[in-house]
């Protein structure tokens, strides 16, 4: 199975801490990521695709993608 997360955050240094634990799990980094103004909050937001492949896990609905 290859697993998908999106990462999203402020952009503060939390986000960088956000994806680099998600690296340290074994996720990878997919695509570039993605920066964009929240009129809601006045604050910069940032995202980050990673996948992580997983032969051991068969995806289903409930499947808690952080935890993996």
């Amino acid at each position: 199975m290859l697993a998908y997360r999106l990462l999203t955050a402020e952009d503060t240094s939390a986000f960088c801490h956000k994806v680099t634990e998600a690296l340290s799990k074994g996720w990878v980094l997919h695509g570039s990521p993605a920066y964009a103004a929240d009129p809601a909050s006045g604050v910069m937001r940032c995202a980050q695709a990673v996948v992580k492949e997983m032969d051991d896990v068969t995806y289903r609905p409930e499947l808690k993608l952080g935890s993996l």
